[in-house]
């Protein structure tokens, strides 16, 4: 009897994530059929893009433990690799985000190779620096136009409707990385990285091959990224070292994460859609000042007093959680 109730509370909560998916889906069809929501369909693009992100980075900040704030390096890469292709050989954005993932990944691995010696601080610090060498970097690298920028041929959409083909881009993106991160929890590598994330020392003791978890982790870690900068950097038709290479993308992606609960797979998916409603709300009503940030700031650290495990880990510790959220 139990067992059966179990599985219908199982196919019931996929039911409704369809739902929601199809629901999201969906929304395009408002501004193709009446026309007057470019706005939302943009910010709704926006959250997307840093659902795909945020659940990506949760993979290594939220299972393994280790907290990036340099994914952003490959955010950038992503923007600049899919740009000089479109620029220089004519190749969509849309395509070249495959290859901008999958080059994020390689970048991943080597970054990974190199700093996931290090723990705690001195891993922060250490991908912190990378993202100074970056940005220093394509600064002074004048084929990729250097501080100066590089300017990309514009999408040849009707205005009406030149959001569109971005929103069903990061939604791929933002599906594509949730199911990863599901896939990878619900496996013996997922058991893996939490194990590492618990406690390294036993971990490698109890026979886990730390080091090929962790640097595995980070690779995938930076494939979505990659390929939401690639899109992104499509729709601004503009790209920067400054922008595209800012610390702030990820420290969104790890706010993101801890707001909705690191190492779960809606946390930062809740996590996303709290962080952009509450930041284009306070936009909105005080514009880019600092009482902006200062409101903004001040309703995070409050969530986080009474959820300090995040939304979703401080109601399943104390078992509450909605059964939609508990994947």
């Amino acid at each position: 009897m139990k067992s059966k109730i179990g599985l219908i509370a199982k196919n019931y909560k996929h039911i409704v994530v369809g739902a929601l998916w199809f629901l999201v889906a969906c929304v395009p069809l408002f501004q193709v059929i009446y026309g007057g929501i470019g706005y939302w369909l943009h910010f709704f693009m926006l959250v997307l893009m840093y659902i795909g992100m945020a659940s990506s980075w949760n993979i290594i900040g939220g299972y393994t433990g280790y907290t990036s704030l340099g994914h952003n390096i490959f955010f950038g890469i992503g923007a600049y690799l899919a740009g000089m292709l479109l620029t220089y050989f004519g190749l969509s954005p849309f395509i070249g985000a495959v290859a901008a993932g999958v080059l994020a990944s390689l970048i991943g691995l080597i970054i990974g190779f190199v700093t996931l010696r290090t723990r705690g601080t001195t891993f922060v610090i250490a991908t912190v620096a990378l993202v100074l060498i970056f940005k220093i970097t394509f600064d002074n690298w004048s084929f990729v136009g250097g501080t100066t920028g590089l300017f990309l041929p514009l999408p040849p959409f009707p205005p009406r409707f030149s959001t569109i083909p971005f929103y069903y881009a990061m939604l791929v993106i933002a599906t594509g990385a949730v199911y990863l991160s599901y896939r990878i929890k619900n496996s013996k590598f997922g058991l893996g990285l939490r194990a590492i994330a618990d406690d390294e020392v036993k971990a490698e003791s109890s026979g886990i091959p730390i080091n090929q978890y962790k640097i595995v982790a980070f690779a995938l870690s930076a494939f979505f990224v990659g390929a939401a900068g690639a899109i992104w950097g499509y729709n601004t038709s503009y790209l920067r070292p400054v922008a595209v290479f800012s610390i702030l993308i990820s420290s969104r992606m790890v706010i993101m994460s801890i707001l909705g609960g690191r190492g779960t797979i809606a946390g930062p998916i809740l996590g996303a859609i709290i962080f952009k409603g509450v930041e284009e709300f306070f936009l909105s009503a005080f514009g880019g000042t600092a009482l902006n940030l200062a409101f903004t700031g001040f309703i995070f650290l409050v969530v986080l007093l009474f959820f300090p495990e995040g939304i979703v880990g401080t109601l399943a510790s104390h078992d509450r959680l909605p059964a939609i959220f508990d994947w």
